[in-house]
């Protein structure tokens, strides 16, 4: 009988031992795991910030709150890539002459006018490459682009609006968010809890998120 209270006592000592282990080791595993998943998020975030300043750039300075227009923008536009060779001198800048314009003596084949404007050396060529390259890379999938890494299918929560200053100023916005419940989801409930719990009590968004809609931040991340 003495035997085998002794052989329960030690087993609950290592139930005991196991779940302190266990308590110690959860919040480490916890961050690891986390830090993993938060730089997927991250980097698809700034690929989005990127999306969106490309678009923003042939927009009349407007955001993009859909990510079917965004794809769709990036899979067809063109960036234009200009590679230079030979400089204006002061001499020549302080005649008029432009890039642009010396861009187009040089096109015109006016070997006279060439001369006269000491352009011999100087030539620029413009190349287009696609701007899904620029984007994601040139064996990335501009598609994935609207899904949060870790998410389970789960899409980028994407806004736009207008904000006013205190002094009038107008200003384009733009907000994309991926919650902490979304990227984290399968890792322990209590460590998400209270992350979430945190991020309400100082007034912050439980997860990670470039751009404000309140508080113009040229699209910072809020981690940044």
């Amino acid at each position: 009988m003495k035997k085998a209270i002794n052989v329960i006592l030690g087993l609950c000592a290592l139930v005991l031992l196991y779940l302190c282990y266990e308590s110690i080791m959860a919040p480490i595993h916890f961050n690891e795991e986390r830090a993993i998943r938060e730089e997927a998020v991250k980097a698809r975030l700034l690929q989005i910030r990127n999306a969106e300043d490309l678009y923003r750039q042939q927009h009349e300075g407007e955001f993009c709150d859909s990510f079917s227009v965004l794809i769709n923008f990036i899979k067809t536009a063109k960036i234009p890539h200009v590679s230079k060779v030979g400089e204006l001198s002061d001499e020549q800048l302080e005649k008029g002459l432009t890039d642009a314009k010396a861009a187009a003596i040089v096109a015109s084949g006016d070997a006279a006018a060439i001369a006269e404007n000491g352009l011999q050396g100087f030539r620029r060529d413009t190349t287009w490459s696609p701007m899904a390259e620029a984007v994601v890379g040139p064996n990335g999938n501009p598609d994935s682009l609207q899904y949060i890494p870790y998410g389970n299918g789960a899409v980028f929560e994407l806004e736009k609006t207008i904000h006013v200053g205190r002094s009038g100023v107008v200003q384009n916005v733009m907000e994309c968010r991926a919650p902490y419940a979304v990227y984290l989801q399968g890792l322990n409930a209590r460590e998400i809890y209270n992350l979430i719990d945190a991020a309400e009590k100082q007034v912050r968004f439980p997860g990670l998120k470039i751009g404000d809609l309140t508080t113009p931040n040229n699209n910072a991340g809020n981690w940044e």
